[in-house]
């Protein structure tokens, strides 16, 4: 088959887009991706080039009383036209979207098409396209379980967010040796997510002094704004850190640490169940209707992370937390089995496996 799968604006739907372009390819489908016109897509793109992919132009629902609704409208009618162009040519059969605003236009085009549609939602609670979105489609993917709530019963399926095949656990010796670091002491990592993390990265950086002398080391994803500041911060207070802005091959910096401090965005929790990593979550505050504490809840009920909000943080607290549970073997290995018990089987194929069977019966009806 043709597929489309709309997957643009942050990674949180980007990467489960493309976990999920993989398997179709591999399957021997075409695939091609819609993307936003942020920076983000198009680095993450440009490592692909076995995929097609096309921009459109998207921005977030605004409130309806104000005067951004305007744009909206006109950046979504220019979306929905484009995507009329692209199908017109392509021919989808199936038309998937990853949540977020550069979905809606793509599903509502595949609908006047007349071809099969889905949404997956990553999310312990939907968001607003994707709530908007559910009505129009044939069946609704869920990350987690205790998203189904929020949409009708007969047209849910749980197969987890997918992660990409790239993300393979390695030797964790060897994943330290790859970033310069020792192999023999506790490694945390400290990231932000696709959208950076100024708050965790303050945080942070006030809890070094504390943490001096401590036998660990540190992997800290500051974003670009933060590198050079979080950089000189570990040098000041002797703190053995790997630091970078970014770090693309993911599964080292997985592999290599014992404990993560990060958001808890739900690709980042995928992934970090896919490594059994523990991990110490800071909620987005911002995040639409505080879904990220939703996601984070979900991890603490299961013993496999602890969550510290943004609001309360401060250097001392995050560096007692970590000391907990960096200098407990016992605790760290049982967070590390519960965490792993969470980790997505086969999520990217169960999606692909409902997109084929709703696409066979499609053309067995027409």
């Amino acid at each position: 088959m043709n597929a489309i799968i709309a997957c643009g604006g942050t990674g949180g739907h980007l990467f489960p887009g493309l976990a999920v372009a993989e398997v179709l390819r591999k399957r021997g489908h075409e695939v091609m991706l819609f993307i936003s016109e942020k920076e983000i897509d198009s680095l993450a793109v440009s490592s692909r080039p076995e995929f097609k992919f096309e921009k459109l132009p998207t921005i977030g629902l605004p409130s309806p009383f104000s005067p951004a609704i305007v744009r909206f409208t006109q950046r979504f009618a220019e979306s929905l036209s484009a995507c009329r162009r692209i199908y017109r040519t392509f021919e989808p059969h199936a038309v998937l979207g990853m949540g977020g605003f550069t979905s809606t236009a793509p599903i509502l085009a595949g609908r006047m098409r007349g071809v099969p549609t889905f949404i997956h939602e990553s999310n312990a609670i939907p968001g607003k396209a994707n709530r908007l979105t559910a009505r129009v489609v044939r069946a609704v993917l869920l990350g987690f379980k205790e998203c189904a709530q929020y949409f009708p019963a007969k047209h849910t399926e749980v197969t987890g967010t997918p992660i990409r095949s790239d993300l393979q656990r390695m030797d964790r010796a060897a994943a330290r040796r790859k970033l310069g670091l020792r192999t023999d002491l506790r490694t945390l990592l400290v990231m932000g997510g696709s959208q950076g993390a100024a708050g965790i990265n303050q945080s942070m950086i006030k809890s070094l002094p504390a943490l001096q002398g401590e036998p660990f080391q540190v992997i800290h994803l500051s974003g670009a704004r933060d590198e050079r500041l979080a950089s000189d911060n570990y040098q000041r207070e002797k703190v053995p850190a790997y630091v970078a802005a970014f770090h693309h091959a993911m599964e080292e910096v997985y592999s290599a640490a014992d404990l993560a401090i990060a958001r808890s965005g739900a690709a980042s929790l995928s992934e970090l169940a896919a490594f059994a990593l523990p991990s110490i979550l800071i909620p987005f505050p911002y995040a639409a209707e505080d879904h990220q504490t939703r996601n984070a809840d979900i991890f603490v009920r299961a013993d496999a992370a602890v969550m510290l909000r943004e609001a309360d943080l401060s250097g001392d607290l995050l560096a007692r937390k970590i000391r907990e549970i960096i200098a407990d073997p016992h605790r760290l290995h049982r967070m590390s089995e519960n965490c792993g018990r969470l980790a997505p089987k086969n999520a990217a194929e169960l999606v692909v496996d409902t997109m084929e069977r709703y696409t066979e019966n499609h053309g067995a009806r027409s």
